[in-house]
């Protein structure tokens, strides 16, 4: 039998519901903005006035990012106009630095909002951006529920941060 290992993944199983973790705000994007590392410690690319770009930790794939607002809501229609035009400016801006650094065929955009609707992170807005290849969902995820990540998140912080 072959082995995968992704040891990575541990903090996520580890943490459990990091929603409702002792230890944080309850909110960890809140949280990440909080935290006294440094942007690239926490993978923070960009900062902009009413949102900032960060990859995904735990990726569906190589240059899986996303744009969460400052502001800690919940829902689309809580977000004031300025922050969703910014929003969809560096959803903009991230396909194309995305375009730039990995050449993909395509790309998967979007949000889930509320846990019905699939929400990791329900209680603090945030849209997902991620490249996507032909041939890219083998059996491994269809069958196996597992992902193959072929960078490790240092080397997609370093190809995206001189982007923005």
């Amino acid at each position: 039998m072959d082995v995968l290992w992704s040891p990575w993944r541990y903090d996520y199983i580890k943490s459990g519901d990091s929603e409702t973790s002792a230890v944080s705000s309850g909110c960890v994007f809140c949280d990440i903005l909080q935290s006294p590392a440094s942007d690239e410690e926490k993978f923070i690319l960009h900062r902009a006035g009413f949102n900032f770009v960060i990859l995904n930790i735990y990726p569906y794939i190589s240059g899986h990012l996303m744009i969460v607002p400052y502001e800690h809501i919940a829902e689309i229609d809580e977000a004031g106009k300025e922050t969703t035009d910014e929003l969809m400016d560096l959803t903009k801006q991230c396909q194309t630095a995305l375009r730039e650094a990995y050449a993909p065929n395509g790309f998967n955009i979007g949000m889930n909002l509320g846990k019905a609707a699939g929400a990791g992170v329900a209680n603090h807005l945030h849209q997902h951006i991620l490249p996507r290849w032909i041939g890219d969902a083998n059996f491994m995820t269809a069958i196996g529920q597992t992902r193959t990540i072929p960078e490790n998140l240092q080397t997609t912080y370093e190809k995206l941060k001189g982007k923005f």
